[in-house]
């Protein structure tokens, strides 16, 4: 058994600008869990982000959305993880990924940064790529040039309700990544149903 997830981090870039852009798909992972929580995430200066706290079978989980940009990521990443004295290995860190299918899901561990300057960052500052990351697909754009502008544009409404159904369904492993039942939680996250 692993060690039980006590950060989970939504990668995304401040401002309504970006609020519904593929790259905040981290985000909108973590403003789902708040919510379901009935947690209101709080801007708290000292980790770089809005933050919150859901309990779940009498553990605690600490919600980070960065308020840096994407590309400083990491500094409030490590700044939430020093204080709390949480180990890498229990960070999961969501974020979009181009390299998958828009609205599939997967978890991962240990691994590069595939591209993304915002898991770039965190690797950086926390010298380290043992961490959980879950993959959120945006899909890819038909030109790999765009890639930069087709991130930093909305999904169409299809592909929106194609994510967040496949977010809905992080939900239920929930228990499992706070358990530390890492294969449990890939097992049923990577099992179409």
């Amino acid at each position: 058994m692993s060690l039980p997830i006590q950060l989970i981090v939504g990668l995304a870039n401040p401002g309504k600008e970006y609020a519904d852009t593929r790259h905040n798909a981290g985000g909108w992972f973590v403003e789902a869990l708040a919510h379901s929580d009935n947690v209101t995430l709080r801007l708290e200066a000292k980790y770089h982000g809005l933050h919150g706290v859901i309990q779940l079978h009498n553990q605690s989980c600490h919600l980070l959305i960065p308020t840096t940009f994407m590309n400083h990521s990491g500094q409030a990443v490590r700044a939430c993880m020093h204080y709390h004295k949480i180990p890498p290995e229990s960070i999961l860190i969501a974020h979009d990924e181009i390299d998958l299918p828009t609205g599939i899901i997967r978890l991962k561990f240990d691994g590069g940064d595939g591209g993304h300057n915002g898991l770039k960052d965190v690797i950086r500052h926390l010298n380290t790529r043992q961490f959980y990351r879950l993959r959120i697909g945006v899909g890819r754009p038909a030109n790999s040039k765009d890639v930069v502008d087709y991130v930093l544009n909305n999904p169409s409404k299809a592909d929106r309700q194609k994510i967040d159904r496949a977010l809905l369904k992080v939900n239920d492993i929930l228990p499992f990544l706070m358990a530390g039942e890492m294969q449990k939680a890939m097992q049923e996250l990577h099992t179409e149903k």
